[in-house]
């Protein structure tokens, strides 16, 4: 049966301890539970969470709010829009309410290959395909063949090829031109029996002893597990990151701006002044665009470890914005972030854009 809350406290069910309520939680843990609910009865608007990892509230929530705990990681099928199917592919139907990391513990522990260099982030597997999460060179729609969900207008239960999702960077047509319309059950994932590390991003293959693509860091590369690059990353994860059982906050907070070659040269240019003439922008190319990290003009910006009241950027990790005091403000994190962004847009000609959702 499901469960109905109302004038429910949400500190404890989002990662930057926003002390705030909504005027309904509904908790459901199975799709039968699901099509129980009369949500036309109950206070409107009606917003699915997850974990509450991306969310920033920025006070109490005048509707109703929908937890989907529904578990389990089964054996599956793949999509039957996929056509030809890889040999080595194996698929997972995983239910929303499971926590992503544990289904990369369990991908893992089984020696698959696909969700490795996304161990340790928050949050949900539902949310996974919504928000479209990504660390280390991956993102969920490389792994994500198949979503099925509760269409809310056709009244029915769909499920979505993952290719249809319009996936790009944090992402998603749930984000977009669906928002509201689907309450995501199941997510199913694609993973690979055979070697498929990725490992030329954020100095993995320094934390990892494998040199530069050649022959050699070919036959390092084959000595690699999933586990051990899972290990890899979340050692790295957790000297850059806040324990979320310590201290609040919403992970990384702000997209890394991508732009174009000419707008980076004058980056580089106005870095150089500040920094010396060898000086390196550290970068990534992207097609024929470049993309900036965010934490390095948050830095260069002198950021780091600055606060406003209760909120804070983080010392370790300039990308994220924590909860310092335990008792900061939703207008105190706003105000961060504004600044922040206020004086990158001075300095560098770039806006940047939150990850964290404002609901």
């Amino acid at each position: 049966m499901p469960s109905i809350i109302h004038n429910a406290d949400l500190s404890a069910r989002n990662t930057f301890r926003m002390k705030v309520r909504c005027a309904a939680l509904v908790e459901i843990d199975s799709e039968e539970d699901l099509l129980q609910v009369d949500f036309t009865a109950l206070p409107q608007p009606l917003m699915v969470m997850g974990g509450g990892s991306n969310l920033l509230f920025r006070g109490d929530f005048p509707g109703t709010v929908l937890h989907v705990g529904i578990k389990g990681i089964l054996s599956s099928r793949p999509s039957e829009a996929r056509g030809e199917i890889s040999p080595d592919a194996v698929y997972f139907r995983v239910g929303a309410g499971e926590v992503f990391d544990d289904f990369c513990a369990f991908a893992a522990a089984k020696g698959l290959w696909g969700p490795e260099n996304l161990s340790l982030i928050p949050g949900e597997c539902g949310a996974s395909a919504v928000q479209n999460i990504g660390a280390y060179g991956v993102e969920a729609k490389d792994i994500i063949d198949s979503i099925r969900a509760w269409d809310t207008v056709e009244k029915r239960f769909v499920d979505i090829p993952g290719a249809d999702c319009a996936y790009g960077y944090r992402a998603s047509n749930f984000k977009t031109v669906w928002k509201g319309r689907y309450i995501i059950t199941y997510v199913t994932y694609r993973l690979w029996t055979s070697e498929h590390p990725v490992l030329d991003y954020g100095g993995l293959r320094k934390a990892l002893g494998v040199p530069a693509p050649s022959v050699t860091s070919s036959e390092a590369e084959k000595s690699l597990t999933p586990g051990l690059l899972r290990d890899t990353i979340i050692g790295i994860r957790r000297k850059k990151l806040p324990d979320p059982e310590e201290t609040g906050s919403a992970g990384s907070f702000f997209c890394n701006p991508v732009i174009t070659k000419e707008h980076f040269a004058r980056i580089v240019d106005t870095a150089r002044q500040d920094n010396g003439p060898e000086y390196e922008v550290p970068h990534y190319v992207v097609g024929d665009m470049i993309k900036v990290p965010a934490a390095w003009m948050i830095e260069q910006c002198g950021f780091k470890g600055q606060r406003l009241g209760g909120a804070q950027v983080y010392q370790n990790q300039p990308l994220v914005i924590v909860n310092a005091t335990g008792h900061a403000s939703p207008d105190e994190i706003i105000g961060l972030e504004n600044k922040i962004i206020a004086t990158i847009r001075s300095k560098y000609g770039i806006t940047l854009h939150p990850e964290v959702e404002h609901i």
